[in-house]
């Protein structure tokens, strides 16, 4: 069996995917009624999953003296490098009476250190070459921190990073443009019904659980203190709990060389543990409303409690996901923009991190539609899991992803991303090795079995944000419906 690197695998895939027979073809077991208006369906090359095997390159790693993992992946083609800090605490970490904390400490970690403005680490960074960036999601477990630059400026480079992670100061300056800025482009967000939905769906399916938050509210964004972001900081970013990974042209006994230099005597700290209960989600399926008199749009989102990224269900999860609404050859946008021109665009997605995530279907529409709409939705929910995608369905989702994942190879981001996922679920070693096997095993009753367990009718939460008027009798068909108030 041949075993290839990642660069070859790319290449093997990419001249498969080229070669195609030039006259269409459409499938023989393609289910009836299915529409293909607008699209020429062609013949295309099988991908073999027992040549295109990969061997995605293996870290280095060591650990710094004060207890800071290490996780170079070398790589000499470009005199470049790049760092990524990742640290155990997120928005999940976050006090419950300060729901957003993580977020502002990461947002703020180089508007000033104690050695240097917010000004002096920009005009710094431009000199180096070099962009540094932080983030933390308000429902997210970690905060990370990256930088990229020139392998000629590792050093001060991780000297600058060393003093924005070890040395921030957030000054009140700086958190009062911050929260100004924010109050207003919530405001504005608020405004979007699009948006408006997406609250209220995840307030359905986690109800009080800080899994549904999707950006802290304005209360807690108006009491907000440096000391609350100091006392996050201490708390979240010491050297023990946290892991770092590098990319690039530098070897592993440089990089632990410097990384000692400059974060060396950066001292551990005693942690306390993240304890959440897991999201019991809802035990019954609902319909909610938000009204927004005379609207001539309504958005919908269709969906309920998902999976942790770690699941077994992963790789069924991703294939159906695809075929259901992973793109513009899914059944969902076919069905919805291409055959009955409901809607610009229709998509379904699904999460999972350290704790379970969601399964969702959403999509923007004309208000006059939406019967149509949720109707076409919940036909396309029940198809999937009703009746066995088509063979030639399931050889194109396969496709499609295993190029995705083979495109990715190339990319420093991606190659660390999955590295730092693998860290983080405690995944097997050889995890992306075995990425496109994995795609390939997954079958149409894998299909319908997750999409049976997931998009389950009796669990469903429906939530639409338009005119009551003219939704009320609409959404009647799918169950009581429930008045809530835009948040």
């Amino acid at each position: 069996m041949t075993m290839l690197t990642s660069k070859h695998f790319l290449l093997a895939l990419l001249s498969a995917l080229m070669f195609v027979p030039a006259a269409a073809q459409t499938p023989a077991d393609a289910p009836a009624g299915a529409s293909t208006k607008g699209v020429e369906l062609k013949g295309k090359a099988p991908v073999n999953p027992q040549t295109l095997r990969v061997q995605l390159p293996k870290p280095q790693e060591a650990v710094l003296s004060n207890g800071l993992r290490v996780s170079l992946l070398e790589d000499r083609k470009l005199p470049t490098f790049s760092l990524q800090l990742w640290f155990n605490g997120g928005g999940l970490a976050d006090p419950p009476d300060k729901r957003g904390v993580s977020m502002v400490t990461a947002s703020l970690l180089r508007e000033g250190t104690k050695n240097r403005s917010s000004r002096e680490i920009a005009e710094q960074l431009a000199t180096l070459g070099a962009s540094l960036s932080s983030s933390s999601g308000p429902a997210s477990g970690e905060s990370v921190v990256s930088v990229t630059g020139l392998s000629d400026y590792v050093d001060p480079t991780i000297a600058l990073v060393a003093d924005v992670i070890r040395n921030p100061t957030f000054p009140d300056s700086e958190l009062e443009k911050f929260r100004t800025r924010f109050l207003a482009q919530l405001e504005l967000r608020r405004a979007n019904p699009s948006f408006q939905a997406q609250e209220q769906f995840m307030r359905a399916v986690y109800g009080e659980h800080p899994g549904a938050l999707v950006v802290p509210s304005e209360a807690v964004m108006k009491q907000l203190s440096r000391a609350d972001l100091a006392a996050f900081h201490a708390a979240r970013y010491p050297p023990n709990n946290g892991f770092l990974i590098a990319h690039g042209d530098i070897s592993l006994k440089d990089l632990v060389a410097r990384l000692e230099r400059h974060f060396g005597d950066w001292p551990k700290a005693e942690l306390d543990q993240i304890s959440l209960p897991p999201p019991k989600g809802p035990d019954k399926a609902r319909v909610l409303l938000v009204d927004r008199p005379g609207s001539v749009q309504t958005s919908l989102w269709v969906g309920a409690l998902g999976i942790q990224r770690d699941h077994d269900d992963y790789f069924a999860m991703l294939v159906m996901n695809h075929i259901l609404g992973g793109g513009p050859a899914s059944r969902l946008f076919m069905n919805l923009r291409e055959d009955k021109g409901y809607t610009y665009g229709v998509y379904s997605s699904f999460t999972g991190t350290t704790f379970p995530g969601v399964v969702v279907a959403s999509t923007d529409v004309r208000t006059a539609v939406t019967e149509g709409a949720m109707h076409e939705l919940s036909v396309e929910l029940q198809r999937i899991a009703s009746e066995p995608v088509s063979s030639q369905e399931l050889i194109n989702a396969r496709r499609a992803l295993i190029g995705r994942f083979a495109l990715s190879l190339d990319s420093p981001q991606a190659l660390m991303g999955n590295l730092a996922t693998q860290k983080i679920y405690r995944l097997p070693a050889d995890y992306w090795d075995t990425y496109p096997q994995r795609v390939e095993a997954v079958t149409p009753a894998d299909i319908q079995r997750v999409a049976k367990k997931y998009y389950d009718r009796e669990r469903l939460q429906i939530v639409a944000v338009g005119d009551a008027k003219a939704l009320g009798k609409v959404l009647e068909k799918y169950g009581a419906v429930e008045p809530v108030s835009a948040m």
